[in-house]
């Protein structure tokens, strides 16, 4: 840090003894800091001013190009022209409906996806898991439910001991269909 010296004293002092004659010189001065320059906290906050000032700026000439009215877009593209639509269910189901329009265009065909199969296996394996778990005497009195996805059985509930847990698992895994068991019993003794 820079100071600024604003007064320096100089005095001397003489001391005559009988045997010598001894002089001191003494120098006392003052300083001050300089005041010239900007603070840290000015820095601050000019540099806070132009970050908002920027931000501010940029957010204006975001919301200015999303701020189409809808006259503007409606002079810009030129009006839908009808399609016919075909949907195609598939063969085993009911025959397709066809739902068609003037012919300005190529016809759209849009085919319905097919019911899958495994929502009718799955409810035969839960009424399958539900039946093993209800006539095993060591499982019949826990709390165990069972939820059946695509072939994957997850168990839900709690036990006593890890042996029960583990039969709970291995019956399910027994049953026709199965692909996959999430057991997620807890064991509580």
């Amino acid at each position: 840090m820079a100071y600024e010296e604003q007064e320096a004293k100089r005095s001397r002092v003489v001391v005559e003894t009988p045997t010598a004659r001894r002089e001191y010189v003494q120098s006392e001065s003052t300083r001050t800091p300089e005041r010239s320059g900007v603070s840290g906290g000015t820095v601050g906050v000019i540099v806070v001013l132009a970050v908002a000032l920027v931000t501010i700026l940029v957010l204006l000439l975001m919301s200015g190009q999303n701020s189409e009215t809808p006259t503007d877009v409606a002079t810009q593209q030129p009006a839908p022209v009808p399609q016919t639509t075909i949907i195609q269910q598939p063969a085993a189901q009911q025959p397709p409906v066809i739902v068609q329009q003037p012919a300005t265009q190529a016809p759209v065909i849009v085919t319905q996806p097919a019911a899958t199969a495994p929502t009718n296996n799955d409810s035969a394996i839960q009424t399958e898991v539900d039946k093993i778990l209800r006539a095993e005497s060591t499982l019949a009195d826990k709390s165990i439910t069972a939820t059946v996805d695509n072939g994957k059985v997850m168990l839900v509930g709690t036990v006593q001991t890890e042996s029960q847990k583990a039969q709970a698992e291995r019956l399910v895994l027994r049953i026709k269909g199965v692909n996959a068991v999430d057991n997620q019993i807890a064991v509580i003794p």
